[in-house]
């Protein structure tokens, strides 16, 4: 299932009005830089807004992500004649050999179960060139990131462009384990028209971050803190690795 503030078109389209400023992707095309990266695969993609940026940027940029409605947005922004996206998963992608691939925000935290996760990097490291990097970020569980999600502390009303008044705020709902489940309320004034998401997030430790990275065939290369979020983010990269062919 896909959320629907990915997957619902009314939602889709007020998305990155919602969360206009995303410095948080600097560093994401830093790095990009910082390895020579000319060809990237952007998992979970959504409205596009990365993938974009680094289309603009002279890269050659897949795109892949489940919600069809989110692609719709992103086809149309700037730079996106210049990305192929696919709608689906990293499960399924087609034949490619990219240098770099990356999970960015939320996107590593989305797949709640072992199997899922590890389907997912197993897929992303059939994708990548031989020696190519992975690069994501995950929340510090320790930080609980989620005491912060209260309505008082989301709340949000804006007029946008096109659409009227919103009113938007979150709610946890339930926290067990390592899995947290919240739920975003949109508020249409013009049509009096309520709209809800419920998401889960996994908040992986880090030692088990790294066990599933080496169990999908990854090297572990380096473990840095988001420099925009001290303390609060974890962000991964590693290798692709693949055994040396036996020879007879």
């Amino acid at each position: 299932m896909v959320d629907p503030i990915f997957a619902h078109p009314r939602l889709a389209e007020i998305y990155d009005s919602l969360d206009p400023v995303r410095d948080d992707l600097d560093v994401y095309a830093s790095i990009a830089v910082e390895f020579g990266a000319r060809s990237v695969l952007d998992v979970g993609c959504g409205t596009g807004t990365f993938a974009c940026l680094l289309a603009a940027r002279g890269m050659d940029v897949v795109g892949v992500d489940p919600a069809g409605a989110s692609l719709d947005v992103a086809r149309r922004k700037q730079y996106g004649d210049r990305v192929t996206w696919v709608q689906g998963d990293a499960t399924a992608l087609p034949r490619l050999q990219v240098d770099l691939a990356m999970m960015t925000a939320n996107v590593a935290q989305v797949f709640l179960t072992d199997d899922d996760w590890c389907a997912t990097l197993r897929g992303v490291h059939a994708a990548l060139s031989p020696g190519g990097h992975l690069v994501f970020e995950t929340r510090a569980p320790h930080a609980r990131a989620w005491l912060e999600w209260t309505r008082e502390q989301t709340h949000q009303r804006a007029d946008f462009q096109g659409v009227g008044v919103v009113e938007t705020w979150c709610d946890v709902t339930n926290v067990e384990d390592d899995l947290v489940t919240f739920r975003w309320t949109y508020a249409f004034e013009s049509d009096d028209v309520v709209l809800t998401s419920d998401s889960t997030l996994r908040f992986r430790s880090r030692e088990a971050v790294e066990w599933s990275l080496r169990a999908s065939g990854f090297v572990l290369d380096e473990v840095r803190d988001a420099p925009d979020r001290p303390g609060r983010e974890l962000v991964f990269i590693a290798s692709q690795h693949r055994p040396a062919a036996s020879s007879s």
